[in-house]
């Protein structure tokens, strides 16, 4: 099979594609042929070394994947033929998603309606599930609330716009360039601000008519997040998500006591070890509103597996909106 291999750690350019010979599939766990794989900023992190989980080297990158089983074990419930998506455990060069063939645990596969494209099933799972647990869980979010996302064009936050609206909420949308504002407003942003030209605590206190924001989803830190305290309503909820940035902020305890509001975390990861059965509530509830039409994965690129790097180079610098899609032209051969 064909995969990007990851043996040193570095920028997406470190990542090689090679022919790998083809390994038994372990015990227990499905193999499937990769239709599309997700692209996500978190992989740049895993193969420069930096994030909070580190892969033995080598390994191949991306942690979820969409595709048709080849292989099921005997009681797992699934059976070769079926159209899935999967979360994959990356380690190895069995594990990943940048490849044509992956492996995948039954009990981090989901079988897809037919009506899903598999780009729509490779951009699904861990966007949304990270939206829906940042919302929801964490923040509460209620109807009626005013809603701010930072980098609302992105993969994290282009989810987080549409999981806003289904909740009722009214959604600001913090963007960096007339491009991103566009994908913004076509995602049902009530107010798009672009941060680069104009004054975003000004723009959301305007809006809200003093208010501020109830809620706001953060997946980039530094300056978003010292802007977003001077926004944020009485009794506010401000969900650190990540740091695209590259500037892990500080919350300053003061702040925090003076204006009532709470900086709650979200690592959506740790549910899959400590609360798995939510993890399973929050995948039903999604396929409902995805079956419904009020969330659909904005997939703005189609990369064939060949240029993995460049796409993945695109998404870390963030040169790119929506989510950006790894396409197996080829299929899997064994």
């Amino acid at each position: 099979m064909r995969a990007w291999v990851v043996r040193r750690n570095g920028a997406p350019d470190s990542m090689s594609f090679e022919d790998l010979p083809e390994a038994a599939t372990p015990d227990g766990m499905l193999k499937i042929a990769v239709a599309a794989a997700g692209v996500n900023f978190f992989d740049s992190l895993l193969v420069a070394g930096t994030y909070q989980q580190k892969p033995e080297l080598p390994f191949i990158p991306g942690a979820e994947i969409s595709g048709t089983v080849v292989e099921a074990p005997s009681g797992s419930g699934f059976a070769p033929g079926d159209r899935v998506l999967a979360r994959l455990q990356v380690g190895g060069v069995g594990g990943g998603g940048y490849a044509e063939v992956a492996r995948a645990r039954p009990q981090d596969t989901l079988k897809i309606p037919d009506a899903m494209p598999f780009e729509d099933a490779a951009a699904f799972f861990v966007n949304y599930q990270t939206g829906w647990f940042g919302l929801h869980r964490r923040a509460n979010l209620q109807r009626g609330e005013f809603l701010l996302v930072h980098a609302a064009a992105g993969g994290v936050g282009s989810a987080a716009v549409q999981l806003g609206k289904a909740a009722g909420a009214t959604v600001i949308a913090s963007v960096g360039s007339a491009e991103k504002a566009e994908v913004a407003t076509k995602l049902g942003a009530d107010l798009v601000v672009q941060h680069r030209e104009q004054d975003l605590v000004q723009a959301v206190k305007d809006f809200t008519r003093g208010h501020g924001a109830d809620v706001v989803y953060d997946p980039v830190g530094g300056d978003a997040f010292e802007k977003s305290t001077k926004c944020i309503a009485f009794e506010g909820r401000l969900v650190v998500v990540g740091f695209t940035s590259g500037q892990i902020p500080q919350a300053r305890a003061n702040h925090v006591l003076v204006k009532n509001y709470s900086v709650v975390g979200l690592h959506w990861g740790l549910y899959n070890e400590r609360r798995p059965e939510l993890v399973e509530e929050c995948t039903e509830e999604l396929l409902k509103l995805y079956a419904a039409g009020r969330i659909a994965p904005y997939v703005s690129r189609r990369v064939p597996l060949e240029r993995a790097a460049d796409a993945l180079a695109d998404v870390a610098a963030g040169r790119t909106t929506g989510k950006t899609v790894l396409v197996a032209t080829a299929g899997a051969r064994t």
